[in-house]
């Protein structure tokens, strides 16, 4: 791939998935009880959030390194 082009990472199923999981789990966090709210929800919340983040980052990448980034989404 040259260097100008990118993934269009918004057209990738993964990607759409991950927004999903990610809204998904904001709407299961709100009922959690309060004092689980800012421990393990903030944890649940950032693992979610950066499932479409790492696809999204790695798009501007090669496609060696956006493999990667898309491992590190899976891995959250």
């Amino acid at each position: 791939m040259s260097a100008n082009k990118r993934h269009n990472y918004k057209n990738l199923k993964i990607w759409q998935l991950g927004i999903e999981i990610a809204n998904d789990i904001s709407d299961i966090l709100s009922d959690f009880p309060k004092h689980e709210r800012y421990d393990l929800s903030s944890q649940i919340s950032r693992c979610s959030v950066s499932i479409p983040s790492n696809i999204a980052e790695g798009s501007a990448r090669t496609n060696k390194s956006f493999s990667n980034f898309i491992d590190y989404s899976l891995g959250s």
